[in-house]
């Protein structure tokens, strides 16, 4: 097999991967169209998607670098190569511990950008140093500038869930942004730009920091730009076949298999009414590179606020596949009033997954982070567990059909969450559990799935067979298979060719714990 391409593996510019011949998928025609059209842009994504890569490529291409364009889809067309000068901030290079240090870092990196190009910035206040900044550059080259703002938001999100006094730094971050970001909106500054681009996780509500920028263009669920960011399945088969077949040989399995596994575990996410369904750029470029599935996304980053909302809010866990909500979750988020749904939304823990009459139905993108996910929130509630690797089982002794292996190990589990834990010992509690055990041990498994006579607490699918569960407290197992068979839960897998097994398990809730099971 022929020497494959090099992947850019972590945090690369646009100049080193094309000066170092590394494997490039082209976006420049959604590069070319959003600045042929328009001139003001925000678009959000989760983190590790691409955003500072996309910044990068309209740095370079705004300094008229020509030479590392070549043979790309931007090379073909009118495009001026003539150099611009270029404000780029990277919040992710600004200090923001701090209000003060968050003002004294932009006022450095200011200084820093004025210094290149050989001007003078040097006003007190930042606002007037950014105003005076663009001004100079303007008047000094001859050309209008661009601005390109990365991640804009890192100064509030990374104090999100960490107490009261960690909010307030947040509340003071946003005010600064504020009051820095609406220079670019000013009369005489506007008539000097030629293009600005503001990426982030979020977008906070118009009533905060966008309010002083009502003229961006958001492009976060434009359709024409549902892949602009990540790769496409026919970016994945065209420039990745390579890396496809590489990966399924050491795997001793077909490339076509390999192509569905990989389908499944990193691809799903989606950004548009229109269904284009993307890749996550980082865990596939990590999977090819170690030449092994596993959750790369999730080790990059915790999202420990998120979690710390779920909990405070008693947000009932299951119900996430299948959540559903108006297009206001794509914006709403807001400092005094975050939403569970918008953030998981919006850091990519949920994608669309149908949309019908205006009204969008939410589901895990993928194998990655479904299972990553869960198996973080199970470890959040039970914190003190003694023993964190038995749920890791569950899976092999469910395929297995090794139905006493695996209720013993579930019964361990229940018997070893510390009992201060527990506050309200309800079929909910003990769904949500349970939910987390399988979805963390890699089962495929499904809350509450709606049938034309009622909902299932639980499917649990594999390759050759499915799980129909329904959960009972301090009643019988026996009165769980008897619902699943009045209700005729089972007809609607029927036709999938594979074996069906109905499961009735009921807990007790003074023993907390499983008190009988029943499979047929």
């Amino acid at each position: 097999m022929k020497k494959l391409q090099k992947l850019p593996i972590g945090q690369s510019s646009f100049e080193s991967i094309r000066e170092r011949n590394e494997l490039y998928v082209d976006k420049t025609r959604h590069i070319y169209r959003m600045i042929d059209e328009g001139m003001f842009y925000f678009m959000s994504r989760p983190r590790r998607f691409g955003k500072s890569l996309t910044v990068s490529v309209l740095r370079c291409l705004f300094q008229g670098r020509k030479e590392l364009f070549e043979g790309l889809w931007i090379t073909d067309t009118d495009w001026e190569w003539k150099p611009h000068p270029v404000i780029l901030i990277d919040f992710n290079e600004i200090s923001h511990d701090t209000p003060e240090n968050l003002k004294l870092s932009l006022q450095r990196t200011l200084i820093k950008i004025a210094e290149a190009y050989d001007v003078i910035s040097d006003a007190p206040l930042i606002k007037e140093q950014f105003k005076e900044l663009i001004l100079a550059l303007y008047h000094k080259t001859g050309r209008h500038v661009v601005i390109l703002i990365d991640e804009y938001d890192k100064p509030l999100i990374d104090h999100l869930g960490k107490g009261e006094k960690a909010l307030e730094i947040a509340k003071a971050n946003r005010d600064i942004l504020k009051y820095f970001l609406g220079v670019i909106k000013g009369g005489a500054v506007s008539s000097a730009l030629r293009f600005v681009f503001i990426t982030g996780v979020s977008k906070f509500g118009r009533v905060s920091i966008f309010s002083e920028l009502n003229n961006l263009k958001d492009i976060t669920m434009n359709e024409e730009y549902a892949d602009a960011l990540g790769y496409n399945q026919d970016e994945m088969e065209r420039y990745f076949r390579p890396h496809i077949a590489r990966l399924a040989q050491k795997q001793r399995i077909s490339g076509s298999e390999m192509t569905e596994k990989l389908r499944l575990y990193y691809n799903g996410y989606r950004f548009s009414e229109k269904e284009i369904k993307v890749y996550n750029p980082f865990s596939i470029l990590c999977a090819f590179d170690e030449k092994k599935l596993k959750n790369y996304w999730f080790e990059t980053g915790t999202p420990t606020f998120l979690v710390n909302l779920l909990k405070e809010t008693g947000w009932y866990l299951p119900k996430i596949e299948g959540m559903q909500a108006t297009e206001a979750v794509f914006s709403t988020f807001e400092l005094e009033n975050l939403k569970p749904k918008a953030l998981l939304f919006q850091t990519g823990y949920v994608t669309i997954k149908d949309v019908c009459e205006r009204l969008y139905t939410f589901d895990y993108p993928n194998q990655e982070v479904k299972t990553s996910f869960l198996e973080m929130l199970f470890h959040s509630y039970t914190q003190g567990l003694r023993d964190e690797s038995q749920f890791v089982l569950l899976s092999g002794y469910l395929y297995q059909e090794k139905f006493e292996l695996f209720f013993e190990t579930i019964s361990a589990i229940f018997a070893s969450i510390p009992y201060m834990l527990e506050t309200k010992r309800d079929e909910a509690y003990f769904h949500t559990l349970f939910y987390f055990m399988v979805c963390a041990s890699g089962v495929n498994a499904f809350s509450e799935v709606l049938t034309c006579d009622g909902r299932i607490d639980l499917v649990m699918e594999f390759t050759d067979k499915i799980f129909i569960i329904e959960f009972k407290c301090n009643q019988s197992a026996e009165s769980g298979i008897r619902q699943i068979r009045e209700k005729g839960y089972d007809q609607k897998f029927k036709q999938s060719g594979k074996k069906i097994i109905l499961m009735g398990i009921n807990f007790d809730t003074e023993k907390r714990n499983v008190a009988d099971w029943k499979e047929v």
